[in-house]
C-alpha cells in the first residue's frame, strides 16, 4: 500500500503557486502520468519567470508521481537534486525537512534502508529547531509518517500524524489529506498485525479508520484514494455489501484510467469480501490481480499472503500448509526487522545531532560576534574557493570614524547592525554577506556584474535614504563600494585586488558611491 496515496501536505510558497499546485492536484486525484506532463510544462513556466521555490514545490510533486507509479531510480533522482549537499538550503527548516523525509521513503522503499533512515534522522533533528503548529510543519510531519511506514515503524508514523490534531486553521484540503493518510496507515499496519496473528489488534486499526473515511469518501468524488480505502476497511470488518458497491462502482474506472494504486486496494477489498463468503476461485481471481499491479516488495507480500491462506483454506494438506509456514516465517523475521530499525534510527538521530552541534560550533567560529555576519575567516575561506564565477561586492562605512567620535561607540554598533540586516536581506540563499574589519564588509554574490550592480545600488540607496534621527539625531550615513565580478582563470586574491581598487576609486570621487567596470 502507500504507493498512490495523498502526497505529503504541501503549502507551496513563491510568487506563482498556482502553477504547483496544478502538479499536486493531480497526484491528490491520483493522475500520476498526467502529473508527470504537468509538471514539465509548470516547470518550465516557473524557470521562464524566475520562481525557483516554485519549482521547489513543482519537483516535490513529481517526485510524488514517479514513486506512486514504482520509477524510484527516477524519483530518487529528483530527491538527490533538491537535498544536493551542494546545493544549499533554499527553504525553511519545514520544508527541507520534508525534501529530506520523501528522499528518505524512496530510499526505504529501495531497500537501502541505512541511507533512508539516515536521511530521517537528519529531517527529525531539523523539526526540533522548526516552528511548530503550522501547515508547513504539519506537512513535514506528514512526509516523516510516510518514510517510518515505509521503514514498518508504525507507531513512529502515527506519532508523526497526530501533530494535525493541534493545528485548527486547517482547510478542508489539509484535513482531509490528514484524516486519510492516518486510515491508510491504521489499515496497513493492520494488515501486517494480522500476518503476525495479532487479529484482535489489527480489527481496532481497521474500525478506527472507518468513520475517517465515511466522513471524507463522499465530499472527495475527484479523489478516489478515499472510497478505495473505505471499501477495504468496510471488507475488513464485515460490511460486505457496502464493500461491494464501492467496488462494483470504481474497480473499472480506476483499471480503465491507469489508477492502480486504487485498483489494487479494490481488488484487495473485493478479493476478502469473496473469500469470507465462500467464493474461494473468485478471491484467488482478485488477489492475484491485486498481486499484479503491485510495484513494491512490501505490497506483494500483502498479497502473496493472502493467496496462500487461500491456498491452505482451498487445498488443505502438507503443501499448501508448508507454503503457508514458511510465508509465515518469512514475517516474522521482516516483523522482528523493525526493532533493527527503530535501533538504527536511534543510532543516525544521535550521529545527527553530534553533526550538526560541529556545525554549529563551525558557524559560530565564522561568525561575526557583533552583526551574526560571517568574519574574516569566512572571508578568507571564500575568497580561496573563489573559482571563475559570482561578483565580489566591498563595502566601506564612509566616515565611520567620525561616527564614532561623535556620536559614539554605542551608535557606531548600532549603525553596523542594522547596515549588516541590509546586507543579509539582500542575500539569496546561496549567498553571503560577511563583515571582515570595523567598518568594512564584503558580500559574496551569485550573479552577473549586472546584475551585482543593482544589488550594489539598491543597498546603497536603502541606506542613504534611511531616517537615522531615531538612532541619533542628526546622524547620515552612506556607504562607498566596489564591485568586481570573477573572470575565468582568476584567483580569488586577484578579484579582490580588483574590487579593493574600484573601492577606493569610490571613496576618491566623492564616496557615497559605487564603482564597478
Amino acid at each position: 500500500m502507500g504507493e498512490g496515496r495523498l502526497p505529503a501536505l504541501l503549502l507551496p510558497y513563491g510568487p506563482y503557486p498556482e502553477l504547483a499546485l496544478h502538479v499536486h492536484d493531480l497526484t491528490i486525484q491520483g493522475r500520476q502520468a498526467e502529473t508527470l506532463t504537468a509538471a514539465d510544462e509548470a516547470e518550465g513556466i516557473a524557470a521562464a519567470l524566475g520562481d525557483a521555490r516554485t519549482i521547489r514545490s513543482i519537483r516535490l510533486g513529481r517526485m510524488y508521481a514517479l514513486t506512486a507509479l514504482g520509477r524510484l531510480h527516477e524519483a530518487l533522482a529528483v530527491g538527490e537534486q533538491l537535498t544536493a549537499a551542494d546545493r544549499p538550503v533554499a527553504g525553511p527548516r519545514s520544508t527541507d525537512a520534508k525534501i529530506l523525509a520523501d528522499t528518505a521513503e524512496v530510499l526505504i522503499k529501495m531497500g537501502r534502508i541505512d541511507d533512508g533512515l539516515q536521511h530521517l534522522a537528519r529531517a527529525l533533528v531539523l523539526l526540533e529547531t522548526a516552528p511548530r503548529g503550522d501547515v508547513r510543519y504539519v506537512s513535514a510531519m506528514s512526509s516523516l509518517c510516510e518514510a517510518a511506514k515505509a521503514a514498518e515503524l508504525f507507531e513512529l508514523a502515527d506519532e508523526c500524524l497526530g501533530v494535525a490534531n493541534d493545528v485548527l486553521d486547517f482547510s478542508d484540503l489539509y484535513r482531509s489529506s490528514a484524516d486519510i493518510q492516518r486510515a491508510e496507515l491504521r489499515l496497513e499496519w493492520g494488515l501486517r498485525l494480522e500476518q503476525v496473528g495479532r487479529a484482535g489488534e489489527a480489527l481496532r486499526l481497521y474500525a478506527t479508520s472507518v468513520p475517517l473515511l465515511e466522513h471524507w469518501a463522499p465530499r472527495m468524488p475527484e479523489a478516489p484514494l478515499a472510497s478505495a480505502l473505505l471499501s477495504l476497511s468496510l471488507a475488513k470488518t464485515g460490511r460486505h455489501d457496502e464493500a461491494l458497491a464501492i467496488v462494483r462502482a470504481l474497480l473499472m474506472p480506476m483499471r480503465t484510467s491507469g489508477q492502480d494504486h486504487e485498483a489494487r486496494l479494490l481488488h484487495l477489498a473485493h478479493g476478502i469480501v469473496l473469500r469470507d463468503t465462500g467464493d474461494l476461485r473468485g478471491a484467488r481471481r482478485e488477489f492475484t490481480a491485486a498481486e499484479e499491479l503491485a510495484t513494491q516488495p512490501g505490497q506483494r507480500l500483502i498479497f502473496r499472503y493472502e493467496l496462500a491462506v487461500l491456498a491452505a483454506v482451498e487445498v488443505p494438506g502438507e503443501a499448501a500448509q508448508s507454503m503457508l509456514s514458511a510465508l509465515r516465517g518469512q514475517v516474522e523475521m521482516l516483523w522482528q526487522l523493525r526493532l533493527d530499525r527503530r535501533t538504527m534510527l536511534q543510532q543516525a538521530y544521535r550521529r545527527v545531532e553530534l553533526e550538526a552541534a560541529r556545525s554549529s560550533a563551525d558557524h559560530a567560529a565564522a561568525s561575526d560576534a557583533l552583526t551574526g555576519l560571517g568574519n574574516r575567516r569566512l572571508f578568507d575561506r571564500r575568497i580561496q574557493a573563489v573559482s571563475g564565477s559570482g561578483t565580489l561586492l566591498l563595502i566601506d562605512v564612509d566616515r565611520f570614524k567620525s561616527i564614532n567620535d561623535e556620536f559614539s561607540h554605542g551608535v557606531g554598533d548600532r549603525v553596523l547592525t542594522e547596515i549588516a540586516a541590509v546586507l543579509r536581506a539582500h542575500c539569496r540563499h546561496d549567498e553571503v554577506a560577511i563583515r571582515f574589519g570595523g567598518d568594512e564588509f564584503a558580500m559574496f554574490l551569485a550573479a552577473s556584474e549586472h546584475e551585482g550592480r543593482q544589488v550594489a545600488e539598491r543597498i546603497r540607496q536603502v541606506i542613504g535614504t534611511r531616517d537615522w534621527s531615531a538612532i541619533a539625531p542628526g546622524l547620515r550615513v552612506t556607504l562607498s563600494m566596489g564591485l568586481a565580478a570573477c573572470q575565468a582563470g582568476e584567483s580569488g586574491r586577484e578579484l579582490y585586488d580588483r574590487a579593493d581598487a574600484r573601492l577606493y576609486a569610490a571613496k576618491r570621487a566623492g564616496r557615497n558611491r559605487l564603482a564597478a567596470a
